[in-house]
């Protein structure tokens, strides 16, 4: 009897740990992304463009496969600008004066950032210039279905909630802090439902969102301004959004 009990107290404690583990993981992974915006210009610039093309691309009707491929074009650029990153941080742990191989180095990781952010530069123009071309008001209105829409939106409204946290000197990104990024992809989400919803999805879809904002103030991980601002962020970016298709 009292194996068992032991075996599944060690069972639960390596639970326990895998799942602080993972979202230990996942916190190191964002504090780096962070790391790199607020101290590397290019890393800036590089998301700064990143939103430009993505609204561009909701405007001005994108195909499906077209908006797969600027978004995997975008991943390639910023994971680039953040190996060039962690290279340079590297180099200079290991030394602080000139060598040739240090040189090297950095000049290498550099040019991966240039080469995709060419290629970057060759596929917006092949997905934009005919439609920059020929644009009238009737084209400034995007097609594709709502998944599609809701996946930019709720995207859009992740990566805000991150800089906010970051840009508040927050540490954990996954945990508290303003503002609630639970409640702010939750209301995105019912939003996006009451947008191309109906009838009792409109209901239950705001229910669940009042509910996860509730279970964050209860819990004691928000307080209820922080998940004020997470819903009222949310909703303002995916009502953007909607409002674009018309």
């Amino acid at each position: 009897m009292r194996h068992g009990k032991a075996r599944a107290d060690a069972m639960k404690d390596e639970l326990n740990w895998r799942s602080r583990s993972l979202r230990a993981s996942f916190n190191y992974a964002l504090q780096g992304i962070v790391y790199a915006l607020l101290t590397q210009r290019n890393m800036r610039i590089h998301v700064l463009l990143a939103g430009l093309v993505l609204t561009l691309a909701v405007l001005l009707r994108v195909t499906r496969v077209e908006l797969l491929i600027l978004l995997l074009t975008i991943g390639l650029v910023i994971a680039a600008e953040l190996i060039n990153t962690a290279i340079e941080a590297v180099v200079n742990l290991v030394t602080q004066e000139y060598h040739p191989i240090a040189r090297d180095a950095k000049n290498v990781a550099a040019g991966a950032v240039f080469v995709s952010s060419v290629v970057s530069l060759c596929v917006a123009y092949v997905v934009f210039i005919e439609r920059l071309l020929y644009i009238d008001s009737r084209l400034i209105r995007p097609t594709y279905g709502s998944p599609l829409l809701t996946l930019v939106a709720v995207l859009t409204v992740a990566t805000a909630t991150v800089v906010l946290k970051a840009f508040s000197g927050r540490s954990d990104l996954l945990r508290g802090g303003m503002p609630s990024g639970h409640a702010a992809i939750a209301f995105s989400l019912a939003t996006a439902v009451f947008f191309v919803g109906e009838g009792l999805s409109v209901f239950f879809g705001a229910a669940l969102a009042v509910l996860v904002a509730q279970s964050r103030m209860e819990s004691r991980v928000h307080s209820f301004l922080e998940v004020l601002i997470g819903a009222l962020l949310g909703v303002s970016i995916t009502v953007l959004f909607f409002q674009m298709r018309g």
